[in-house]
């Protein structure tokens, strides 16, 4: 109860915030964020991430069918260069280079930072221990119990996707699920 009440908090201060003139945090990379969330204590939640398919989005751009799919929708150009596909392909599509980090790798497709916001603020051990002040610090928290979950992964896994069948949420969400383990 402890858990689902700090989530919902969380969350009702993120979405005020985001009213607010919202800082702007910088992006680090799955590489920087894999330091402490690849271990057993951690969930393992980088090799989660690793064996999804959120991990090879970047990359199936590059694919001739991801090209014939661009050009069947009129998109001039690369698949892998079109706004309309990195939107959901790629963390940080539209961020400023300044806001880039060095180990920051587009190709590296849908990573923790697509959900969880740009780290560079919040990725320090003493801010990640701390719930509200990572959350203070850029931190987005997505609820399966709110519905926030569901409603932020069909931003892309909708009818405007060119592929899309269905998307069934429950289902999905067992396949990517990473909570840290309780203690």
């Amino acid at each position: 109860m402890k858990t689902i009440a700090l989530t919902v908090m969380a969350i009702a201060l993120t979405s005020a915030w985001s009213y607010a003139a919202a800082p702007t945090h910088d992006y680090v990379g799955v590489t920087v964020c894999k330091m402490c969330h690849q271990t057993a204590k951690n969930g393992e939640q980088f090799q989660k991430w690793q064996a999804s398919k959120h991990a090879q989005a970047y990359k199936t751009l590059l694919t001739p069918e991801a090209q014939k799919i661009a050009e069947a929708k009129g998109i001039k150009g690369k698949a892998s260069e079109a706004k309309e596909c990195l939107e959901c392909h790629e963390t940080a599509y539209d961020a400023p280079a300044s806001q880039l980090g060095p180990k920051f790798n587009k190709e590296d497709g849908v990573q923790c930072e697509t959900c969880h916001g740009p780290g560079k603020d919040y990725m320090k051990m003493d801010i990640m221990k701390d719930r509200a002040k990572a959350v203070a610090n850029g931190l987005t928290l997505l609820s399966v119990s709110d519905g926030s979950a569901q409603k932020f992964c069909e931003t892309c896994h909708n009818k405007k996707s060119p592929t899309f069948k269905e998307f069934d949420f429950k289902k999905m969400w067992a396949q990517i699920a990473h909570p840290v383990p309780q203690k």
